[in-house]
């Protein structure tokens, strides 16, 4: 198992939603939420951005529904100095064991505003709506590839989640490749 070559689910938790980190976008750049119509953008971004998935016409349907109110609190898009929409997030969530949990969901950002200071904005501006929204903590599904992603989220304070001892030894390779702890 070559744990940064194959392409294996692994989540991370935050125990708590205080002190989420701020950081501000960079000029020009800005954020807004979900407007009807905005499945299309969301699609063309996650198609540019994701290199493992297949993403079709049908996903964003499977994965948020069709509750246009929902959305429209959930789902945020950042956009350029020119109203282009580049990147997403959503502050989804899950039931999980009968409570209901925040869950960071399908952040992409376009390769070519990949590396511009943006995803920490975008990750922040998620969190800080689960937590305006009730959630006190959250967590996320990624895969063990996506190395830069699995150090966003240790700096903003996410956890491993080792339900076994294969996540154990999955997070102890991971670990030599991520620049923060991981507490686990």
């Amino acid at each position: 198992m070559d744990v940064i070559r194959d392409y294996i689910d692994v989540r991370m938790i935050r125990e708590d939603l205080d002190d989420i980190p701020d950081y501000a976008l960079p000029a020009g750049y800005s954020i807004r939420w979900y407007q009807p119509g905005d499945e299309k953008l969301w699609q063309k971004i996650q198609s540019l951005a994701d290199q493992y998935n297949k993403v079709t016409p049908g996903l964003f349907g499977k994965e948020f529904g069709t509750d246009a109110q929902v959305l429209s609190r959930r789902q945020c898009f950042l956009c350029d100095s020119e109203n282009n929409v580049i990147g997403t997030a959503s502050a989804w969530f899950d039931n999980r064991h009968g409570q209901l949990l925040g869950r960071i969901h399908w952040v992409a950002i376009v390769p070519a505003e990949q590396g511009k200071g943006l995803a920490r904005p975008l990750l922040a501006a998620v969190c800080d709506r689960l937590k305006k929204l009730g959630h006190s903590r959250t967590h996320l599904t990624t895969q063990t590839c996506r190395i830069p992603a699995i150090n966003l989220y240790a700096g903003f304070g996410f956890t491993p989640v080792i339900d076994s001892d294969k996540d154990r030894q999955i997070w102890k390779e991971l670990a030599k490749h991520i620049k923060h702890p991981l507490h686990f």
